[in-house]
């Protein structure tokens, strides 16, 4: 079995002002490629390792051959949390809150601008590369955390909803080193009925993110 690049369900500039075309087609045509080759190579070490899907790895990680593991880490969870990201984008102010998300947010996190104060703080504190998430926790309540570099969520037992890439591959092209200007604008872009999908998905629940 091997992984292959996902075309995206729109055109580069569909994010556009909020994300430019060219850092999104560099984005996914060099960076998010470059996770799933060398997570294609890094298997075909240990032809004899099965598995179903990147989340099954993942959550079970200390099943991967120790000579890999670091690899899969690294490119399986930059292979899956893109996976995720590119779903859970919608053209500038098109997308509105709703539905069982929106009573969750206000119930587990205290309502909207309480979840992106704690939101944006995650995105903005993490140093260096990694991503800000929107998770599901083995309680069923939502949680915000952060993770370094291509780290997922599923190896800590928790299902993500959404998350926000800040690594500056991400940004850098259009706002430079100003990445808490990038993680206000990000709020425009959220497909928030992507994200109730995922919580549907949750209660049954599936590692592969599909």
């Amino acid at each position: 079995m091997k992984f292959e690049l996902p075309k995206l369900p729109y055109g580069y500039d569909f994010l556009e002002p909020v994300i430019d075309k060219a850092t999104m087609e560099i984005h996914h045509s060099k960076h998010h490629a470059a996770y799933v080759n060398n997570l294609n190579a890094a298997l075909e070490k240990h032809s004899d390792f099965e598995f179903t899907c990147i989340g099954s790895v993942l959550e079970n990680i200390d099943k991967v051959p120790a000579d890999i593991k670091q690899a899969v880490i690294n490119n399986g969870g930059g292979h899956l949390n893109h996976l995720l990201f590119w779903k859970s984008l919608a053209a500038p102010d098109t997308s509105v809150l709703t539905g069982e998300i929106k009573e969750k947010i206000e119930g587990d996190l205290g309502g909207y601008e309480k979840f992106v104060d704690l939101f944006s703080a995650a995105a903005t504190s993490r140093f260096g590369s990694g991503w800000a998430w929107l998770v599901l926790n083995k309680d069923g309540k939502l949680e915000v955390i952060s993770t370094p570099n291509q780290d997922s969520p599923v190896m800590e037992g928790k299902f993500p909803l959404l998350g926000l890439d800040v690594w500056e591959h991400a940004y850098y092209l259009n706002y430079q080193n100003r990445r808490p200007e990038y993680i206000k604008e990000f709020f425009r872009v959220v497909n928030w009925d992507f994200v109730n999908s995922r919580l549907e998905k949750a209660k049954n629940h599936c590692g592969c993110n599909k």
